[in-house]
This record gives structure tokens, C-alpha cells and sequence, in this order.
């Protein structure tokens, strides 16, 4: 099966989205078949997908620069973005737990999940048998982000979404970015 149709299938896009795509497509191709289709909730779930963890994370830390965060929220965006100028576990358990010690009630802690749930472990630290987060984890933290920031200003959702698609399309080039799906 072609990353794009698993990526879909992962994401859980509408059927008008998946009848959108073709396996041949690239990354970046796919995204903006969706865009062009007007499916603007599936583009940014696709989105998500496709890039690299790293480069969801790093997304999400750029788009949060721009905000006006509360200060629980600029906690999570700097774990998240800690991780991403580090990716250590250490770095990567510290965002988990504050995303996971707020209950995934705020921005922040759905910043700080897309990088806690990047790799690793999900289990309590001293637990030794270790549970890795599905793959596709990363990315639905990141979709809730992306859209948790666009509501940020109710009134221009839509166009501040459209925004945000925007600065992340270039970072799935035009070749085989999807590549970097798994690991950070």
C-alpha cells in the first residue's frame, strides 16, 4: 500500500478526500489535491501525517511563535520546541508528561503531545516494559494544535488554518518526504 493511501487510512479521511488521491501521488501533490478539493480539514490531517515528526513539531513550535499564548500554553510550546532543537528522550518525556499531567485540556498540552508522542515510551517512566505510541500519534496532536491555534480568533478560523497549510507545504517537498513518517 503507498504512504499516501496509508497515511490516509491512518488519519481517517472522508471518502471524498480519499477519492481525491491516487497511490502515485507525491507528498506535497497529495496535500494540495485536498486543498484544490476544498477539504480543508482532511489537507491538514494529510499534512500532518506526511511530514516528518520532527518537521510537524517544528511546524506546530513556528506557528505558535506568532500567537498570543497563555502561559501554560508557551510551557508546552517550548518542551515541544526544546525537543525539536533536541530531540533526546529526555526532552521528549519531559513533553509528555506536562501534556499528559494536563489532561490534553490546552494548546500547550497538545503542543508539547505532538512531541512527547514522537517515539519512545507512553508507560509510566518506571514501568519497564515499554508502549510505543502508534505512529500516526504525533500527527493527531498536531491537528489539534493547528486547529486549536486557527480558533485562537473565532472569527478567522478558516483563514488562519489556510495560513497555517500554508507555511508547511514547502517543508513536504516534492519528492519522497513521506519517508521521514516514522522516527523523528
Amino acid at each position: 500500500m503507498s504512504t499516501i493511501m496509508q497515511a490516509s487510512m491512518q488519519m481517517g479521511l472522508s471518502p471524498e478526500a480519499t477519492a481525491c488521491l491516487r497511490p502515485d501521488m507525491t507528498p506535497q501533490a497529495a496535500v494540495q489535491a485536498l486543498l484544490d478539493a476544498g477539504v480543508m480539514p482532511d489537507a491538514v490531517k494529510l499534512l500532518a501525517r506526511l511530514l516528518p515528526k520532527r518537521y510537524a513539531v517544528a511546524w506546530l513550535c513556528q506557528c505558535a511563535r506568532d500567537q498570543p499564548l497563555e502561559l501554560e500554553d508557551k510551557a508546552g510550546a517550548s518542551l515541544a520546541e526544546k525537543w525539536v532543537r533536541e530531540p533526546t528522550e529526555s526532552n521528549r518525556r519531559a513533553a509528555f508528561e506536562f501534556a499528559n499531567s494536563g489532561g490534553y485540556k490546552s494548546l500547550g498540552a497538545w503542543l508539547a503531545a505532538a512531541a512527547g508522542w514522537s517515539g519512545g515510551s507512553l508507560a509510566p517512566s518506571a514501568q519497564e516494559t515499554p508502549v510505543p505510541p502508534p505512529e500516526h500519534l504525533t500527527a493527531c496532536a498536531t491537528v489539534a494544535a493547528v486547529n486549536l491555534m486557527a480558533a485562537l480568533v473565532a472569527e478567522r478560523f478558516a483563514a488562519r488554518r489556510a495560513e497555517f497549510v500554508a507555511r508547511a507545504l514547502s517543508l513536504l517537498g516534492t519528492g519522497d518526504a513521506a519517508a521521514g513518517t516514522s522516527g523523528a
